[in-house]
């Protein structure tokens, strides 16, 4: 190969970048498992060691051994700058002037060129960034560009809700191994709570809905009294630990926005902590770390923890609307012994499909659906809708579907 030299072995560390070229021929000989050298930017690297130490995997590298790597290595390195600092040592030279910038299965020059162009619009556009934090890092710490960094990450916040949920549920991947693992990383990485104590509460409400001292999600603490049989009770009883007919005032502070940072928060911590589960409580801890380390230098101590708490507090109002508007109208009682579908018709009710009701809750608007198969995957319950509803027909059993207004004014009712 003009101007070539010799080559370097098979596994030999890479030379930080000789002057070397190199013929596509020369680098396709080199695809083995011990043998593996790739493409980026013209740039010819050896990752045969480095294969196995690499971040994502030695199997994702080896795929693109012998090969031009260039939009997979921008596809799956958010920050190429810190990437291509491992791998300047492990350059062996360039593809020579003559090569074309692709391997021969490739060279499709029109449609590379349009996916780099496209690419570089969405990177220019800001498309590939982190909107909560770049927000105030790139715009500064004002009170209305703060407002909206609380509300992007208030929306990551229940949007991972969801997703957990679904992970919970076991209904994203055939192995329930995967899915608790995903679980594990949302609720801790990504959330700072708890997999197990989420898990042991969830799981009972959906045995029991609605069913008191079985239900935990209708122990509300003598806060509230709910449905139509506890306010009568608790007057038979004479129980006033509050004034319960203001309690369609002080839901507004001390229900809807505190169930989460309060409440949720401290009872998860307690069970970590009592309950030895020191893998999660590490996994939360480094919410907490990754938090503080990005909004410490822009908001200060107080600052950084009066952010948080609002993002709960608005995280915690969209929580409990969302839950609450398909259970908490329903009848809500003792033990009554019902049959399955019974059980859950009477204590769920849906809410209108549309777009917005399906992301805004999750799909949790297929409420009755979910009840009935929780192991189903959520973008299935429309399509078993229909089948429920004609069944609950068929034997006079209620089925409820209602407006996204209806629903959240039935809550304040």
């Amino acid at each position: 190969m003009g101007g070539g030299g010799q080559l370097t072995e098979p596994g030999e560390p890479g030379t930080g970048g000789s002057g070397r070229v190199f013929t596509w021929e020369e680098v396709q000989r080199h695809s083995h498992r011990n043998d593996q050298w790739l493409v980026i930017d013209r740039k010819v690297y050896n990752v045969t060691q480095w294969a196995k130490r690499h971040p994502g995997g030695f199997r994702v590298i080896s795929h693109y051994a012998g090969e031009d790597a260039t939009e997979a290595f921008k596809a799956f390195h958010h920050d190429g700058k810190f990437a291509q600092k491992f791998l300047r040592p492990l350059q062996i030279g360039e593809l020579a002037a003559t090569e074309p910038s692709q391997d021969h299965n490739k060279n499709v020059r029109s449609i590379v060129q349009d996916f780099h162009t496209l690419r570089a619009q969405a990177e220019d556009d800001g498309l590939f960034r982190a909107l909560g934090w770049l927000t105030v890092w790139v715009w500064g710490t004002s009170w209305m560009l703060t407002l909206l960094c609380s509300i992007i990450l208030a929306t990551a916040q229940i949007q991972s809700s969801w997703l957990q949920h679904d992970f919970g549920h076991k209904s994203v991947f055939k192995t329930t191994h995967g899915n608790h693992i995903m679980q594990m990383f949302i609720m801790g990485h990504l959330k700072g709570a708890s997999t197990n104590w989420w898990n042991h509460r969830h799981f009972q409400h959906h045995a029991k809905p609605n069913v008191f001292s079985k239900d935990p999600d209708v122990n509300m603490l003598h806060v509230f009294v709910v449905g139509a049989i506890q306010p009568v009770e608790y007057g038979i009883k004479k129980i006033k630990y509050m004034p319960y007919h203001r309690q369609h005032q002080y839901f507004f502070f001390v229900g809807a926005p505190l169930v989460l940072p309060v409440y949720f928060q401290l009872q998860m911590m307690h069970s970590m902590i009592y309950r030895h589960h020191w893998v999660e409580l590490v996994l939360a801890m480094t919410f907490y770390l990754r938090y503080f380390c990005c909004y410490l230098p822009l908001y200060g101590l107080f600052g950084t923890l009066a952010l948080i708490t609002f993002v709960r507090f608005l995280e915690s109002h969209w929580f409990v609307w969302v839950t609450q508007m398909n259970h908490l109208p329903m009848d809500i009682d003792h033990e009554a012994h019902q049959d399955w579908l019974t059980m859950q018709l009477h204590a769920t009710c849906n809410i209108e499909q549309s777009s917005f009701n399906d992301w805004f809750s999750g799909h949790l608007n297929f409420q009755i659906e979910h009840h009935l198969f929780p192991t189903m995957p959520r973008h299935n319950y429309y399509l078993v809708a229909p089948l429920v509803q004609a069944l609950c027909e068929k034997h006079g059993i209620p089925y409820q579907v209602k407006t996204m207004r209806q629903g959240l004014a039935d809550v304040l009712r």
